[in-house]
C-alpha cells in the first residue's frame, strides 16, 4: 500500500478535505493519512511515497525531517531542498530573465547588524549605499516587505525618501525588499498544481482578509491566456508543484507581484466553495499520480527548470 501523508499545523479544512477526497476516490493500492512521526533516523524511510507539506515553513524540524524522507525517495509536495534555498528576491531576479513582467525591486541589508556580526563583518558594503540611484530606480510610492516572504507581517507602504528612513528604522535584522507600487486596474491570485492546473481567482487585497476573494474583476479570454502562460512559466522554472502567483494588471499588463507561497492559503472560509472545491480536487488527482508514478529508490522530486538546465550546462535564457 502506498501512502499519502499530508503535514500540517493549524489549518484544518484542506488537510481533512484533501484525505477525504483521496480516499473516497478509493485509488487501488493508495490510501491518505496525516503524517504521523514518532522519530526520525538519518536516512530511514519515512513510509510515505507521498507527503503534502503545509507547514513546514514555520517548523524547521519539520523541514529536516522531509529532507531526509525526500533522499529516501518520499516525493514531497514542495520540493524541501528547493524551498529552503529559495525567496522572494531571486524569484524576481528569476523574472526578469524568462520574460515575466514584475515591479521594480532592490534588496537591502538589514538596519541592525545580524547577531555575532560587527561593523567588520560588512567590509564589503559600501556605507552609505547610493540611496539616490536606489530611490529613483524604484521610485515612490513603494513597498518594502521582508525578502523572504512571511504574509503580511512587516509590510509598509512608503511614500517618500523620508518615510522609507524612518520605517526601515522599524525593521531590525530583516532584510527587506524595496518594490515599485504598481496602481492596478485588477488583480489576481493564481493556484498552480503541478504545474499544469492553473485556477485564476478574481481577489482585492485592499479588502479585509476574509472578503479578499469578493471582487468582480472579469478577465477577457486573451487576458485569461496570458495570465495562465505566465503562472505556468513561473511555476515550471521555480519547481513548485503547489503554489499561488499573485498578478496585478497596470495598464493591460499582468504584473507578477507575489510569486513564493509553496504552501499557500487553501482554507474555506477565504477562499470561498468553489474554489476550495477546485483546490481540493486538483490537489487530490495530483497527489494520487505522483504516488502512482512513485519509484522506491530513486529521487521523486519536482526540479524546476533553472535547476534542471544548470545542471545540464544549457543555456538558461
Amino acid at each position: 500500500m502506498r501512502k499519502i501523508g499530508i503535514l500540517f499545523g493549524k489549518e484544518r479544512s484542506f488537510p481533512k478535505g484533501l484525505i477525504e477526497r483521496i480516499n473516497g476516490k478509493s485509488p487501488e493500492g493508495i490510501t491518505a493519512e496525516p503524517v504521523s512521526i514518532s522519530k526520525v533516523i538519518q536516512g530511514d524511510p519515512s513510509g510515505y511515497a507521498v507527503i503534502f507539506d503545509r507547514i513546514s515553513q514555520d517548523v524547521p524540524f519539520y523541514r529536516a525531517y522531509l529532507k531526509n524522507a525526500a533522499i529516501s525517495g518520499t516525493a514531497v509536495i514542495n520540493n524541501p531542498f528547493w524551498w529552503s534555498a529559495d525567496e522572494k528576491f531571486f524569484n524576481n531576479a528569476l523574472a526578469t530573465k524568462i520574460g515575466v513582467p514584475v515591479p521594480k525591486t532592490v534588496i537591502l541589508p538589514s538596519r541592525d547588524l545580524p547577531v555575532d556580526t560587527s561593523s567588520d563583518s560588512f567590509s564589503n558594503l559600501t556605507y552609505p549605499l547610493d540611496w539616490e540611484a536606489i530611490f529613483n530606480y524604484v521610485g515612490f510610492p513603494a513597498y518594502m516587505k521582508p525578502f523572504a516572504g512571511g504574509g503580511w507581517k512587516n509590510v509598509y507602504r512608503l511614500e517618500n525618501m523620508e518615510d522609507f528612513f524612518d520605517k526601515h528604522g522599524e525593521t531590525g535584522e530583516l532584510v527587506m525588499l524595496l518594490q515599485e507600487e504598481i496602481v492596478f486596474e485588477e488583480y489576481y491570485r493564481c493556484y498552480c498544481i503541478g504545474g499544469k492546473h492553473v485556477r485564476i481567482m478574481p481577489y482585492e487585497p485592499r479588502n479585509p482578509h476574509h472578503l479578499r476573494y469578493q471582487s468582480d474583476f472579469k478577465p477577457s479570454d486573451e487576458q485569461y491566456k496570458r495570465m495562465e502562460e505566465i503562472v505556468l512559466r513561473i511555476n515550471q522554472y521555480l519547481g513548485y508543484d503547489f503554489n499561488t502567483v499573485e498578478l496585478a494588471v497596470r495598464n493591460g499588463t499582468p504584473y507578477a507581484i507575489d510569486f513564493c507561497n509553496p504552501a499557500p492559503d487553501a482554507d474555506v472560509a477565504s477562499v470561498g466553495e468553489e474554489n476550495f472545491e477546485w483546490v481540493v480536487e486538483t490537489a487530490a488527482n495530483y497527489a494520487i499520480e505522483r504516488a502512482q508514478n512513485w519509484s522506491e529508490g530513486r529521487d521523486n522530486l519536482t526540479w524546476g527548470e533553472y535547476i534542471k538546465r544548470s545542471i545540464n550546462r544549457q543555456e538558461l535564457f
